[in-house]
């Protein structure tokens, strides 16, 4: 059906289940219709009537009060601080005008509320936004901040976006023969710059856009990239909008091996939407600017500009965990918790109706971690799953989060007892607030001695970052902070680095100390000025706690490097590593060969098909072998640029 006429059948239905009833005005924004209402308490009376519409024209639905009902935002503020107690701590009042609601963040939410949701009752007839009451986030996270104060700047050029979006959205399938397609762009058989398509008849998806951190040398715009270049991506015919194609791109988690080159997309002028969720977005933003400052800082060339990063914003579509949404005019999009890092999901893709189901994993955990619940493996149907193999060979068994706890204990116990210090390249997001958890967790029961743990790089801000988003992180540490009063973020052990004196000032440090610092690979960032200064001690210790891609320097440190040529103040240095190395794998954000094997054995139905991708070429073809023998379904190690027809 042309979007012209869902919106006359939108239109249609209404006056039948809705008679009297005021609309304003009907429009697209991206997946969803938006129905704005003078009458919106007829609705929130009548959900049956908002649910049929829906089930009759197949969209998701949104009832919006008109925008002319709703008070002034500096008058509605002033009006909400009146009613609200001073002791319910409100901290921050924003407005969201794409949904009417007033966002109240407040540190006892349950006050803002009042009995049996009086106040609310009593804020929304005076001002006539929706509130929405939450708690205040403990630490203030700038980027969160910086986010709304965009995309409130650049509203009415979002919804001009979304309302493209929408449109090219609802145009109908094609019809004939229908079919599904793989191809493998990027992150298969190895690590690194994950990119795959999926294609239908109708539609051409992009899951994830990443650049290889190992191989990037920035000598121009497709260095380190996925194949984007390949006809079924890229358009020769047409230079200007190479990308006008793809339907949609879909990003599973923010790391840069997954992130790092969707704003070359909006370079290239693409105009349609990227689905995340909401952390995803604030952490990929984060870590993509800090990534431009960086190679910048570095003296290298960067493939795109801030200004890329903040097309790539405008063009986000946050979805969150349970929520199905269109994102194609055959295909629908359903995220789950991939276990891996704040954010981070599970792609699951309903193709046509009812004709194939693909599941695209991104890197996941399947265990309880101290952050988040393990990865979600229930589906109500699922064909071929494509799922990463990080840890997938035949040796590759990790030690239990517990086990990982006890040794970096027994490191750290170890190092300051001769009088050294700990250095843990750690990524900003996923293991860096792991290792911090555990370390206060010793220090707080007295297992060790309390010393400071600096954070360096963008370790504090992706912390602040968790703590606006306690729905994504597990039920214990929700309960700790918020009921228990113990948030572990906020003790006093930790001390952010935020300038080069201060970081001059804890290497010179004569006192027992930790260090968190980024990149987690060694390939740049802050980390190095730490080694260049400690790696000649033996007293010292570096500790690797996540994954180190083949090529990372951490790696080669990994595989026993005992010297490595570094350049400090513009001049070579040659620098001895007489330090203590060691690694400590419990901690990794990505599943062990035992937990990808119980991730498809408790899969109900089970899968006909697995990809695997997001692994060194032996575990890529040892996990498919290992799948295949134990379930008898067929097991693919694609190469790059290998597609596969599945349905």
């Amino acid at each position: 059906m042309p979007w012209e006429d869902v919106l006359k059948q939108t239109s249609d239905i209404l006056e039948e289940k809705a008679p009297g009833v005021e609309i304003t005005k009907i429009d697209f924004e991206g997946p969803l219709i938006v129905i704005y209402t003078k009458n919106v308490e007829f609705f929130a009376d009548h959900p049956d009537v908002v649910k049929k519409i829906a089930q009759t024209i197949r969209r998701r639905i949104s009832i919006r009060p008109d925008p002319t009902m709703l008070m002034d935002e500096k008058e509605a503020r002033e009006e909400i601080l009146k009613i609200v107690p001073e002791e319910a701590g409100v901290k921050n009042i924003y407005f969201v005008p794409e949904t009417g609601e007033v966002v109240i963040e407040a540190d006892a939410p349950g006050i803002v509320i009042g009995k049996e949701g009086q106040l609310l009752n009593e804020i929304k007839k005076k001002v006539k936004w929706a509130p929405r009451v939450v708690r205040a986030p403990p630490l203030e996270s700038k980027i969160v901040k910086e986010m709304r104060e965009y995309l409130k700047l650049v509203r009415e050029e979002r919804m001009e976006i979304l309302r493209n979006i929408g449109k090219k959205l609802n145009r109908p399938p094609l019809s004939g023969e229908q079919w599904v397609r793989i191809v493998a762009l990027g992150g298969y058989r190895e690590v690194g710059r994950s990119a795959t398509l999926l294609m239908t008849k109708t539609s051409r998806i992009l899951i994830d856009c990443g650049l290889d951190v190992a191989a990037v040398n920035h000598e121009g715009p497709w260095s380190g990239a996925p194949y984007l270049y390949v006809p079924d991506v890229w358009d020769a015919s047409d230079p200007e909008n190479p990308f006008k194609h793809i339907d949609a791109v879909v990003l599973t988690h923010a790391h840069l091996d997954h992130s790092g080159l969707i704003p070359l997309l909006f370079k290239y002028n693409y105009e349609g939407p990227v689905y995340m969720t909401a952390p995803t977005r604030d952490l990929a933003a984060m870590l993509l600017i800090d990534y431009i400052k960086v190679a910048q800082a570095e003296g290298k060339k960067v493939p795109y500009e801030s200004k890329h990063i903040k097309e790539m914003i405008k063009h986000t579509i946050t979805l969150k965990y349970g929520e199905t949404t269109d994102i194609a005019p055959d295909v629908r999009l359903t995220f789950h918790n991939a276990g891996h890092i704040l954010g981070s999901a599970v792609a699951h893709f309903h193709i046509g109706e009812g004709l194939y189901n693909i599941v695209v994993t991104g890197d996941i955990k399947f265990e309880r971690s101290w952050l988040f619940n393990a990865a979600h493996n229930r589906f109500p149907r699922v064909e071929t799953v494509i799922m990463e193999s990080t840890y997938g060979g035949r040796e590759d068994f990790q030690p239990s989060r517990r086990e990982a706890a006890a040794r970096l204990k027994e490191v750290v116990e170890r190092t300051v007892n001769r009088g050294g210090k700990i250095l843990i390249p750690v990524f900003a997001v996923g293991r860096s607030q792991e290792v911090m958890l555990v370390l206060e967790s010793f220090m707080r029961n007295g297992e060790l001695p309390k010393m400071p743990v600096y954070l360096d790089g963008m370790i504090w801000e992706a912390t602040a970052i968790h703590a606006a988003y306690p729905e994504y992180l597990n039920k214990d540490l929700r309960e700790l902070i918020f009921q228990k009063k113990e948030n572990p973020f906020l003790s006093d052990i930790f001390k952010r680095v935020e300038s080069s004196e201060r970081r001059e000032e804890v290497i010179n440090s004569p006192d027992p100390l930790i260090v968190l610092s980024t990149s987690g690979m060694m390939n740049g960032g802050p980390v190095l000025e730490y080694f260049k200064h400690w790696a000649d001690d033996p007293k010292n210790t570096l500790v690797f706690v996540g994954y180190q891609a083949v090529g990372t320097l951490g790696r080669k440190i990994q595989n026993g490097l005992k010297e490595v040529l570094m350049s400090h103040q513009g001049q070579p240095l040659k620098i001895e590593i007489k330090m203590d190395i060691e690694t400590i794998d419990g901690f990794s954000g990505h599943s062990d060969r035992r937990q990808l094997i119980q991730y498809i054995s408790s899969m109900n139905p089970k899968p006909e098909r697995v990809i695997l991708c997001h692994g060194e070429e032996n575990k890529c073809i040892d996990l498919a072998i290992g799948l295949h023998r134990r379930y008898g379904m067929e097991t693919i190690a694609l190469k790059n640029l290998d597609a596969l027809r599945v349905k």
